[in-house]
């Protein structure tokens, strides 16, 4: 098998592994963004239930009135629900764990990137290109070890940013506005 047989081989590979990659950091982005999203909803839900408690405690205590004690009891005893369910199970620090794992995962992809660009200019031989795809490869099995398991929901929602929306990719109009006026490719 001659040289470019083998690149081309290589590069069909590492290719496939981009577009693996780029679906694992969008879905870690997703999932930190739904946990985020989920975190504050809860700790809002938390600070209306102890205003509402509080409230309908002070009312049944200086108003005198059955109905809001029993309603506080209620508040309070969902409130006591949620937070010991919460105890251990801190989604704000999970949330920060994926963020961290999908900026991980945004430099890798953008290095993979950066290895398909030298293979498809010609610049590195067969062996360079293992070697270089190795490399990449088993540190990213490290960020992978490391890394959060999503849930279901981000992946569905990586699926419709990455297919539906686009959302990894530009027209060379859109790159042209981003930069300034020396380096756009459409004059």
């Amino acid at each position: 098998m001659d040289t470019d047989s083998h690149s081309n081989i290589l590069e069909s590979q590492i290719r496939e592994l981009y577009a693996r990659l780029v679906w694992t950091h969008k879905t870690q982005e997703k999932c930190a963004d739904i946990l985020f999203r989920r975190n504050n909803r809860i700790k809002i839900l938390q600070i209306i239930l102890s205003a509402l408690t509080t409230t309908g405690i002070m009312v049944a205590v200086f108003g005198d009135n059955k109905i809001a004690g029993i309603i506080s009891a209620v508040l309070s005893a969902i409130l006591f629900g949620i937070n010991t369910y919460l105890k251990d199970y801190d989604l704000g620090e999970i949330a920060q764990k994926h963020a961290n794992s999908a900026s991980d995962l945004w430099n890798m992809r953008e290095l993979y990137l950066s290895l398909l660009t030298d293979v498809k200019m010609g610049r590195l031989t067969p062996d360079e290109i293992t070697i270089k795809r190795d490399t990449l490869q088993d540190e990213l099995y490290h960020i992978y070890k490391g890394s959060p398991r999503t849930i279901s929901k981000a992946y569905k929602e990586a699926t419709l940013g990455l297919k539906t929306k686009e959302e990894m990719y530009f027209t060379d109009d859109e790159i042209d506005t981003l930069l300034p006026a020396n380096l756009r490719k459409l004059i």
